[in-house]
């Protein structure tokens, strides 16, 4: 299900597909409360810069967040400032994680991975579910 942002916010187009999003302006956001939207997080980034889109994965029964989610800014320099600026901050008493696609060193190219901190086995295994059955 592909939601738009309020006119008043920006019209730009919610969940885009992975293959399509620029992965060096894209930033991890995870440890989200339940009651976090994706209109929400994008009011919250765009603060930092120019936000091009929000994805959060919901579940396909519930339709409910997986408790991540990725943010695509209009430059790598944009993404690297809503880590610095947003990490840790607190939404609904929780510190949200926002880390950046992990790159190589030299060419500073996306190495197609990053890390993701779980507060449970039982979540860990959720997310493991859902990257064999999208993956």
């Amino acid at each position: 299900m592909t939601t738009r942002i309020a006119p008043g916010v920006g019209a730009n187009l919610l969940g885009q597909h992975a293959a399509e999003r620029n992965q060096d302006a894209t930033a991890y956001v995870g440890n989200l409360d339940p009651q976090i939207s994706e209109e929400l997080l994008w009011e919250l980034f765009v603060q930092a810069g120019p936000v091009v889109n929000v994805y959060v994965p919901k579940d396909r029964v519930t339709n409910e967040h997986q408790g991540y989610g990725f943010v695509e800014f209009r430059s790598e320099e944009d993404a690297d400032c809503a880590i610095k600026v947003l990490n840790m901050i607190k939404l609904y008493g929780k510190p949200i994680r926002v880390n950046k696609i992990m790159r190589d060193p030299d060419t500073g190219n996306s190495r197609g991975f990053g890390f993701i901190s779980y507060d449970s086995f039982e979540a860990s295994d959720s997310a493991i579910e859902i990257v064999f059955e999208f993956g």
